[in-house]
């Protein structure tokens, strides 16, 4: 089933009256000294306050972020880095695990994932899309908005953001999933030195040593880290290093520039999909085809960016971020993949807090251009190295978007939220191998995606809120190339036009996040593999539907000063075609319908901590559109235990899949597996205990 428009009017409804009966609420995810009621006060007062006591203008302070996302009229998301560092904190999952909305299952226990908010990207297990990626509200993705999980490093960031949906507008993001932005530690708050150390199953080691400190007018934070492992399963070694920091300097109240340098080396062997009758003989084996080729991704990057934020009057400022990016990518696979490419960008935004019509009135404009220049490279695979050349050519991918969002107060506790996005995106690729002939092409596309919503605080720390959006996305260069070798695929870009309504806040103990979705799409880009897990490119189906709901719930009990917290969060997400002439209503394939964490902790006052934790795909789902091929359900059982404080010696233990359960994590996707066993699954990782140690001076 969908929800109907008139169901989502409904449903908000609903969910307006429900919160209306509870007594005064914070956001679930705002930090803990901010979910104390405060007295209302003027947006002016607040701003000027905020502004003057925030130590950095380019990095807002964990609690100011989380107060500005109470702002937001539809799904968002606040993550406290403090939370994933009281266990294994290494893949985007460790990171973003337990947030309602996002669904992220690795590989094979690496970085490598399939990320997906409300259905976006749904047929990747590698390379993300569908999101904009952004680190310290600065893109992360590549100018044709592909990205690499590898980029991201967990122990460098202070914080995370969530926009889900048409909510990521504020950063420039028109993509069916909507923003994820991880902020970095700066000088002000950053531990002066510290140091952890994580081992554990499968030949797992994480390693990081970080130094910060203010001199002067200057400030500095700066993360090294290492990562190995073997991995669960054989031909899954993998091994990242990556150097994260940044420099500040604050000329004076009003100016602040910030320079951030990030420098990755990852190298991550493929194990490949197994069909189901491996996977249940034995999740540990790759692929035979993935070890006679040694299919690897390897990878170099350098990426050099600054923010910039000019502070015009007590309500109004300038910020100007830019960035460079260089990649070389080493890829065998079915074929041998050799690229290097060159990114850069720049997002320049005005932002303005003055009274209009004598109300309350936040407006943001900005303007994003952004190109990439690529060297692509093919050969045949010979057991992993370089045989023929196949292709080669120059790729060319440029975006140019303008957006603007403006947030009015219509009454006291009624916000109305307006925006807009033009997008242009051109994707030209020069054939330089011309061995078929000149297959050089150039393909454009245009969108306008405008969106609309309503926030109704229903008390200080309650909300309900309801809004509409549409997005829009250009295929990937990775979509658009044609494994057959004659030039680009003519694919159309993917639109949508979403809604939803929900409700956050906080009673008591009690805490909430719930959101309904609904998104009718056109042309949604699906990427197909075969029988072997090879992909055969990508194409635009006809009209799809993907509803959900999104819910987190936390409740305390027990003493007040060492309570229980129980956490659930369940993503429920139906995505279907729409009467297509070939599978008619089927659901598409990839991606459970029900996904539920819990965890029960119980959390001392002294910094002790521990509990079990369980994640529940209650009921099968397809790998091919057919519906004629199904994953198992599974449940997979964990606990953690540990100590943490704000200074000092903190260390953890914990333990994954207790049961040892024989399960696929994610699966690849096909067109129709004709009820035939297919390679398509990736196994989650067995049986693992993992501990860690870490001091902050």
């Amino acid at each position: 089933m969908w929800i109907s428009r008139q169901q989502a009017c409904a449903c908000g409804m609903a969910l307006l009256w429900m919160t209306w009966m509870h007594q005064p609420a914070a956001a679930q995810t705002a930090p803990e000294e901010q979910q104390q009621e405060e007295p209302a006060t003027k947006v002016e007062d607040e701003i000027t306050v905020t502004e003057k006591d925030e130590p950095s203008l380019t990095m807002p302070s964990p609690e100011a972020a989380a107060k500005e996302l109470e702002q937001v009229p539809g799904g968002v998301n606040f993550i406290d880095a403090e939370s994933y560092k009281r266990g294994r904190a290494s893949t985007v999952k460790d990171a973003l695990d337990f947030q309602p909305g996002v669904f992220v299952q690795p590989r094979f226990g690496a970085d490598e994932a399939r990320l997906s908010i409300r259905g976006s990207g749904l047929q990747r297990t590698f390379h993300g899309r569908g999101l904009k990626l952004l680190q310290d509200g600065v893109p992360v993705n590549l100018a044709d908005g592909g990205f690499d999980f590898q980029v991201i490093e967990p122990l460098a960031a202070r914080y995370v953001e969530v926009f889900r949906g048409p909510n990521g507008l504020e950063h420039g993001s028109a993509t069916l999933g909507g923003a994820i932005n991880y902020v970095s530690e700066n000088g002000y708050e950053a531990a002066p030195a510290q140091a952890r150390f994580e081992g554990g199953a499968f030949g797992y080691l994480r390693g990081q040593a970080g130094a910060a400190g203010v001199h002067d007018r200057f400030d500095y934070s700066a993360t090294l880290t290492h990562f190995s492992q073997d991995g669960f399963r054989a031909h899954a070694e993998q091994s990242n290093q990556r150097f994260f920091g940044n420099v500040g300097f604050r000329a004076n109240e009003d100016r602040e520039t910030r320079f951030y340098v990030t420098a990755v080396k990852t190298d991550s062997e493929l194990p490949g999909s197994l069909t189901k009758a491996q996977l249940e003989a034995d999740p540990g084996q790759a692929a035979a085809g993935n070890v006679a080729l040694d299919q690897k991704r390897d990878f170099d990057l350098y990426r050099l960016a600054n923010r910039t934020s000019l502070r015009l009057s007590q309500v109004s400022r300038v910020e100007v971020g830019a960035f460079w990016a260089y990649k070389h990518l080493d890829h065998p696979i079915f074929q041998v993949l050799d690229q290097k490419s060159n990114d850069v960008g720049a997002d320049v935004r005005y932002e303005s807090d003055r009274e209009l019509a004598g109300r309350r009135n936040h407006l943001v404009v900005g303007l994003a251009p952004v190109v990439g220049f690529l060297e692509d490279n093919r050969f045949l695979n010979v057991a992993g190295r370089r045989g023929a050349r196949t292709a080669q050519g120059d790729t060319t991918s440029t975006n140019l978007d303008l957006y603007a969002e403006n947030r009015h107060e219509l009454r006291p506790g009624w916000t109305l939220s307006t925006g807009f996005q033009a997008s242009w995106a051109g994707r030209d690729f020069e054939d330089d191998f011309l061995v078929n002939g000149d297959q050089t092409d150039l393909q454009e596309y245009t969108g306008i995606s405008p969106k609309l919503g309503l926030l109704v605080d229903l008390s200080a720390n309650s909300t309900v809120f309801v809004n509409a959006g549409r997005s829009f996305e250009p295929p990937s260069f990775g979509e658009l190339a044609n494994l057959g070798g004659d030039g680009l695929l003519q694919l159309d870009e993917q639109t949508a036009t979403s809604v939803e309504a929900g409700s956050r806040g906080r009673a008591g103990r009690f805490s909430w996040d719930v959101v309904l979705y609904h998104a009718w799409l056109e042309g949604e880009l699906l990427s197909l593999n075969d029988a072997v897990g090879n992909p055969l490119g990508t194409i635009n189906a006809g009209r799809t539907l993907h509803s959900g709901a999104e819910a987190g719930f936390e409740v305390r009990f027990g003493q007040a000063r060492s309570p229980f917290v129980l956490r659930q969060v369940y993503n429920w997400g139906r995505f279907v075609f729409d009467g297509d002439p070939v599978f008619g209503d089927n659901q598409l394939a990839g991606s459970p319908e029900h996904f539920l964490r819990t965890e029960l902790l119980y959390q001392a006052e002294n910094g002790f901590y521990g509990g079990p934790n369980v994640e529940w795909v209650p009921s099968g789902y397809p790998v091919d559109h057919a519906n004629t091929l199904y994953a198992d359900a599974y449940t997979v059982l964990g606990v953690k235990l540990g100590y943490r404080t704000s200074r000092g010696i903190a260390g953890f233990v914990e333990a994954k899949n207790l049961t040892d359960e024989t399960y696929a994590a994610t699966t690849g996707v096909i067109a129709d597996a004709r009820g035939r066993d297919s390679a398509q699954f990736l196994p989650g990782d067995g049986a693992s205990v993992f501990a860690g140690i870490e001091y902050r001076w």
